[in-house]
């Protein structure tokens, strides 16, 4: 079957988005950030009267910490995304309205994430501006991604982002920052599903196309915070309280996501949907694998550091 091109599958796909973005709107729920945000903790920074941030500031742990601070730098980068989505879509109709609505969306997850950062004082504000500075003038693209993988990177992101949001909260152990995250965490949610969905229709339109665009984005997914200055000092740490690791990534988004688009059972033909299939198996397999080594390095040096008393 001679693969669809973009401008088919825009098109193609034009009802089903309008369908989505019709059961988003009636889903949504309208919510206010600054009446999450804890605003009786502020205090000035500067001033004759302010006080300048200090480590001891923070009630929460670095693991906490670097989850906020790589949450906030990937929200932050924002226009990046908008601008790589348009590109993609383009402005006009079901598309467009789309995109614009998402980021509407998605602009208070950044204004109320670092309005609580700032006033519960949880990490430095000069490092964190620095580095939203460097992060948003690198920004991100997504080169050499068609409509089908941007669609299926999104779906995985959304998923993990909300996952991300959830968990930070919960490690807080700060009812406001739970609370808030889990706000934010279902926003994400609904962006999952509609992407989700959008692509369980491309599946049904072009099943051997999408099944590799599955395939290939699977494989060499990386969330969009990688880029942001001290991703891998971030991600160590954050992996290794348990708020998102491999086992995360593998469990809570790559297999429901695989078994929600039937991606490893639906009966296609062709040499390459079969080797589309054989190769996400392979992945489930590997990430398998690196969880389960990880998990025995992370006991391990939780053992070292807090070995049980005889």
């Amino acid at each position: 079957m001679t693969p669809l091109d973009d401008a088919t599958l825009l098109h193609e796909l034009a009802p089903v988005v309008a369908r989505n973005l019709e059961r988003h709107l009636a889903t949504a729920k309208e919510w206010l950030p600054h009446e999450w945000l804890p605003w009786s903790r502020g205090r000035d920074f500067g001033g004759d009267s302010g006080q300048p941030w200090t480590p001891d500031q923070s009630q929460f742990s670095p693991a906490v910490q670097a989850a906020f601070t790589l949450n906030l730098l990937t929200e932050d980068n924002l226009p990046s995304y908008h601008h790589e989505l348009l590109q993609r879509v383009g402005h006009d109709g079901a598309w467009g309205a789309w995109v614009r609505r998402w980021t509407a969306e998605e602009a208070r997850h950044a204004a109320s994430l670092r309005d609580y950062v700032l006033l519960s004082r949880a990490i430095d504000p000069v490092a964190l501006e620095r580095d939203r500075m460097a992060a948003m003038q690198a920004g991100w693209t997504a080169t050499g991604k068609g409509l089908l993988r941007s669609v299926v990177y999104a779906t995985l992101q959304e998923l993990a982002t909300r996952i991300a949001h959830r968990n930070t909260g919960v490690a807080a152990h700060d009812p406001a920052a739970e609370a808030l995250l889990a706000r934010i965490a279902a926003d994400e949610n609904l962006h999952m599903v509609f992407y989700r969905d959008v692509v369980t229709a491309a599946l049904a339109m072009a099943p051997e196309q999408t099944l590799v665009a599955i395939a290939d984005e699977v494989a060499d997914f990386e969330m969009p915070g990688s880029g942001t200055p001290g991703y891998l000092r971030h991600n160590v740490l954050i992996a290794d309280a348990g708020i998102y690791d491999v086992r995360t990534h593998r469990d809570e988004v790559v297999a429901p996501l695989l078994k929600h688009w039937q991606a490893l059972t639906l009966p296609v033909g062709g040499a390459a949907t079969q080797k589309a299939q054989q190769d996400l198996s392979q992945h489930l397999d590997r990430l398998q694998d690196i969880a389960q080594r990880f998990e025995q390095r992370r006991a391990l040096r939780r053992r070292r550091v807090h070995p049980a008393s005889d």
